[in-house]
């Protein structure tokens, strides 16, 4: 006989165990089912988290060259790549291992396997080894996530042809690495390989790098890259990856019908990830996709099957971590009879390099497809002081607000912190906050976040220090 619970997950990715987390705690009987050894899903064990270890420590790596400019005499720098990588594999380790605390802590039962759904209240699991086992459930939550997508013709090896998984534990430093796509992982790998000291080519089929981002701060951010090394080949289309011995034939065609060819020994190929959909027989059970391969879903997460559920990565919206977390959230106190939501219009999304790029609600492209009015106000971080104290000073704070009601509808920030910097603007802006509220708030002095203050006095044309 199986076993049967009141919620079963198929996934353990930052939607599903913190799904898993919250039903738990709102006394739910659940299953968590992941196909990969540990849980965490991409984001943790092959995605956000040891890029931003690489981030890091590549970027310590770049600062530490240049420690005899500000007066620090270190002698000898050296780069032990094998250290480095054991580095960002503990940080992964740590950081599962208390996602494995957390259901045991929370009694959550976690399955290892391919959960495939037998029924609408029937989950199959197959283990490694193949064994079978069959558990039921009143409820059922998909949250497979998601996988990079390929170059037609053309596989991942994870040595010279990779995926942002290969990039990230890769042997030796690459001498040429090329980089199909300018979004935004495959900018965070180029910044840490080019810091490392590879040469990297960015090819992108736009005008544009970072799609989506306000444009103002996309050009920027391309010209600080490219004062860093990396190489940038725009309105770009590649038309075939070949591998020959350890080398990558790369053959592409710019705009003005240019032939374009790149020998390189890695190429990253980082044009989006697709849904994980299948295999997990969906249409079996009635599950509809949409035209993207994505489960459809109401404004309760449900599917076209009423007690089956899909968050994270496999519906739409951006994939990101911390949006599949608040949907996990949400679902569960739904579940419970709660008021679980997401406001989809206020979802940070930042980039990784040095500087970091973060943004969140309308750009000024938005804005004018939209025909809606705005003011803009913006303040360099050339004119904050603790930029200025600690000589990193690039990139610059732009906000835009609704000419008529003032209200913040979006904020874009190039600069050092802007990841943790936008978390004020989303908290702002949750509470349907103006220019002139954030204006009026005092800001601890010397700080970065300053910029924010007087990017939202500037919308006035009032801001103090420039």
């Amino acid at each position: 006989m199986s076993e049967k619970f009141q919620v079963a997950i198929i996934g353990g990715g930052p939607a599903g165990y913190v799904c898993a987390i919250r039903l738990s705690q709102l006394g739910f009987k659940t299953a968590c089912i992941e196909a990969k050894e540990t849980l965490g899903g991409t984001c943790l064990n092959v995605g956000c988290i040891p890029s931003k270890s690489l981030l890091n420590l590549s970027e310590n790596f770049y600062k530490a060259r240049n420690f005899s400019k500000l007066g620090i005499e270190i002698g000898d720098l050296k780069l032990n790549l094998e250290k480095m990588m054991k580095n960002k594999d503990r940080a992964v380790t740590v950081l599962t291992k208390g996602i494995e605390f957390l259901f045991k802590k929370n009694k959550i039962a976690h399955f290892k396997g391919l959960g495939v759904l037998k029924s609408k209240n029937e989950v199959l699991i197959i283990d490694e080894n193949k064994n079978e086992k069959t558990i039921e459930a009143e409820k059922i939550i998909i949250s497979s996530g998601s996988e990079p997508i390929s170059f037609p013709g053309t596989k991942f090896d994870e040595q010279n042809i990779v995926s942002s998984t290969g990039a990230l534990s890769l042997k030796s430093v690459p001498k040429k690495l090329v980089i199909i796509g300018g979004g935004y992982i495959g900018l965070e790998m180029g910044s840490v390989w080019s810091r490392l000291g590879s040469e990297v080519h960015v090819v992108e089929f736009l005008d544009h790098i970072t799609p989506g981002i306000d444009r103002e701060v996309s050009r920027e951010f391309m010209k600080i890259l490219q004062k860093q090394g990396i190489k940038f080949h725009l309105e770009t289309k590649v038309s075939s990856i070949k591998k020959s011995k350890d080398t990558v034939i790369i053959n592409s065609k710019n705009k003005d019908g240019k032939e374009i060819k790149f020998d390189c020994d890695v190429v990253l190929i980082s044009v989006g990830r697709k849904p994980k959909t299948t295999n997990l027989n969906l249409e079996k059970v009635g599950i509809k996709l949409n035209s993207k391969k994505r489960i459809e879903i109401n404004k309760n997460f449900q599917t076209s099957v009423k007690n089956i559920y899909a968050i994270g990565d496999v519906v739409e919206g951006p994939m990101l971590a911390h949006k599949a977390e608040e949907e996990g959230i949400a679902v569960a106190e739904i579940i419970a009879g709660q008021y679980g939501h997401v406001n989809y219009d206020i979802i940070p999304g930042v980039i990784y390099t040095s500087p970091e790029v973060a943004s969140i609600g309308k750009t000024e492209e938005d804005l004018k497809k939209n025909g809606t009015k705005y003011k803009i106000g913006k303040f360099s971080f050339m004119a904050n002081s603790r930029a200025k104290a600690i000589n990193d000073t690039e990139g610059f704070v732009k906000l835009i607000a609704d000419e008529k009601t003032d209200k913040v509808l979006g904020v874009h920030i190039i600069g050092s912190h802007a990841g943790e910097m936008i978390a004020e603007i989303a908290i702002a802006m949750e509470f349907s906050a103006s220019a002139e509220d954030i204006a009026r708030t005092c800001h601890a002095h010397p700080t970065f976040s300053e910029a924010i203050k007087e990017a939202a006095l500037s919308v006035d044309k009032r801001q103090i220090h420039s």
